[in-house]
């Protein structure tokens, strides 16, 4: 049986299954590709341990150095990685971006400076593009990290450090397509960038700062006082209140619980609708009943300026829907329930 071939004419809607033959063909490619490419991850780690640990120290230490950005360039499929390298280093503590060497060429490279290294990517080591532009870089001053399969390559003589991106074969089938090759770039990208990082003392608060949109940018840079209620949205009684009372003001709230102050806005006691549903077992009449008989003493509490996800961390440790915010004194100036904490997205 002939193995499928797709035409320009086929499209997705009116292409035939495939037959077992060629299914089977495919997960086989599937797995060799993923063996190539896991084979080629080996041999660079390989490569690192023995001779060229030194280029990556040497490289590591002209990126700590770097007084300017780290610009990333590489033309077709190199080009994108480099794209995702830069990004890596910009999220990651090290000023970076990418400049397109054809670009560069007419005007772009006015955005390199002599405080900048330059990390060029090229598999082959002799891309026209990117070797067109390297005078000029070099004549600025700007350190120059290469990054090629073949350290006897134009682009690896010029560099002041070489990192070596050899691979024994591409995981295409025609051996032509950059597939193994471009996984070792993009790890070895990625190594360069966890290295740097962590010499940097770079944390995960820093890492949320350049993520305030992301999940952990949420959790590590949302405060209490950025999600808690306060003023009038705050149910508040004093322990002379009547139950009766306290009740109206819950369910006028919404936050099925009342905090209790005494004169001075001090916390003394929280009274919730689980305690109400406990105390409906034994009393009936509720008029007579003070809320400071029948509320928690010493209830939990935050500070405002307390990171929101610790809220959540004693909400769940204590099992508890609500938690009182108070100031340096025990003076009540908020509350929190959980469902203020879901929609600010901190859980």
């Amino acid at each position: 049986m002939q193995d499928f071939v797709y035409t320009s004419g086929m499209t997705a809607l009116n292409a035939p299954p495939l037959s077992s033959q060629q299914a089977q063909r495919a997960l086989r490619l599937a797995c060799d590709t993923l063996q190539i490419e896991a084979d080629a991850l080996l041999a660079l780690q390989q490569r690192l341990g023995d001779g060229d640990a030194a280029g990556f120290t040497q490289a590591v230490q002209l990126l700590l150095a770097c007084h300017g950005r780290v610009v990333v360039s590489g033309i077709g499929k190199s080009g994108h990685i480099a794209r995702k390298i830069a990004a890596t280093f910009a999220s990651t503590g090290t000023p970076s971006f990418f400049v397109h060497p054809a670009e560069a060429a007419h005007g772009d490279l006015g955005m390199v400076t002599p405080q900048d290294v330059f990390i060029a990517i090229s598999y082959s080591g002799e891309a026209a593009e990117l070797m067109s532009i390297l005078p000029i870089i070099k004549r600025l001053g700007v350190k120059l990290i290469a990054m090629t399969g073949n350290p006897a390559s134009s682009l690896a003589k010029l560099a002041d450090v070489h990192l070596n991106l050899y691979v024994d074969k591409e995981a295409c089938p025609l051996n032509l397509a950059p597939t193994a090759s471009t996984t070792v770039t993009l790890a070895l990208g990625d190594a360069l960038a966890v290295a740097v990082l962590d010499a940097r003392g770079f944390r995960e608060e820093d890492f949320a700062r350049s993520h305030p949109g992301g999940a952990l940018g949420r959790r590590l840079l949302t405060h209490v006082r950025d999600v808690m209620r306060s003023g009038e949205a705050l149910p508040c009684v004093t322990p002379d209140t009547r139950l009766s009372t306290a009740l109206l003001e819950i369910t006028k709230k919404g936050m099925a619980m009342t905090a209790v102050v005494d004169q001075e806005q001090k916390i003394v006691g929280v009274f919730t609708d689980g305690d109400l549903r406990r105390l409906m077992e034994n009393v009936r009449d509720f008029s007579q009943v003070c809320i400071a008989d029948v509320m928690h003493q010493n209830p939990h509490r935050i500070r405002a300026e307390q990171l929101a996800v610790e809220a959540v961390e004693i909400m769940e440790t204590y099992r508890i829907n609500q938690l009182l915010v108070a100031d340096e004194d025990g003076k009540l100036v908020g509350a929190l329930h959980i469902h203020d904490l879901t929609r600010a997205k901190v859980i």
